[in-house]
């Protein structure tokens, strides 16, 4: 599957997850960022320039569904994902303790980011701290299991692949 189709599958899939999760509790969106955890996620690979593009569109998507001022959590993505990809190409990250710390620290980056711009440009209610760090930790988490879970999906594929091409050779 190609990284354009996958991209589209997970934002979708934070679209509808966003959705579903704000009509059941009005805290979901403190607590959970998931459109922030496709960005990180997805800069992962190290790219920066689809980790800004990526960023910034996915942000202008999660700020069309807040309602607040648009273009804010564009930016604040934007950010997000350079800096995610940046530390990929930095650091090997290899296994999903290391997922959850990148993607929490991204979290929090953005938070940063949100308060910054709305000093600038409004007068900001600012988050809780008990928010913020939830938020960090609900997104590292959720970051942690989607690598999990795709890393196995991909070593499964790549099994069944082998396993195919083995068997074509013996014939």
């Amino acid at each position: 599957m190609s990284g354009v189709v996958k991209l589209a599958l997970g934002v979708a899939a934070a679209l509808l997850v966003h959705l579903v999760g704000s009509r059941l509790s009005p805290d979901f969106p403190r607590v959970m960022d998931v459109f922030l955890v496709v960005v990180a996620v997805h800069a992962l690979s190290g790219n920066t320039l689809t980790g800004l593009l990526v960023g910034m569109a996915v942000g202008l998507v999660h700020d069309t569904l807040t309602g607040g001022l648009y273009g804010l959590h564009g930016f604040a993505d934007t950010i997000v994902g350079y800096g995610t990809a940046r530390l990929a190409q930095r650091l090997v990250i290899q296994r999903a303790s290391g997922v959850f710390l990148v993607v929490g620290l991204a979290s929090v980056l953005q938070q940063v980011v949100l308060v910054g711009l709305t000093f600038l440009l409004l007068d900001p209610a600012l988050p809780r701290p008990q928010w913020v760090g939830a938020k960090a930790v609900a997104c590292g988490l959720l970051g942690m299991l989607i690598y999990a879970v795709a890393g196995s999906m991909g070593r499964n594929y790549e099994s069944r692949r082998r396993s195919r091409m083995s068997r074509l050779r013996l014939e």
